[in-house]
């Protein structure tokens, strides 16, 4: 079987980006925490991608340990890749998550 390729969707990358100018702002280098917690936790998604339960609309949430986010992605079959498509808030509204990742559908 070809190893996982990992795909961050533009929105998914300016939501991190995001988060990391807010965690900042709050705290020195938390954004940096952040982002290396996120970045480590994704890639680490190319063992096993399956490992989270589909949630909604075959999209999976992998939980960003020690932050209150939820990577949201999509495990593409067809060409190995594992699409991240939104980093979000849990405290934020669930509707957001489905509106940002209904892309996926056809």
């Amino acid at each position: 079987m070809k190893p996982w390729k990992i795909k961050i969707e533009p929105d998914a990358y300016d939501d991190i980006l995001l988060t990391v100018d807010w965690y900042n702002k709050q705290q020195a280098n938390l954004g940096s925490r952040f982002k290396k917690m996120v970045i480590n936790q994704i890639n680490a998604l190319a063992k096993n991608p399956r490992i989270y339960a589909v949630r909604y609309k075959e999209i999976r949430c992998l939980p960003i340990r020690k932050f209150p986010y939820l990577a949201h992605y999509y495990v593409n079959n067809e060409n190995n890749t594992i699409e991240i498509l939104a980093i979000i808030s849990t405290y934020r509204n669930p509707k957001i998550w489905e509106d940002r990742t209904s892309k996926t559908e056809n």
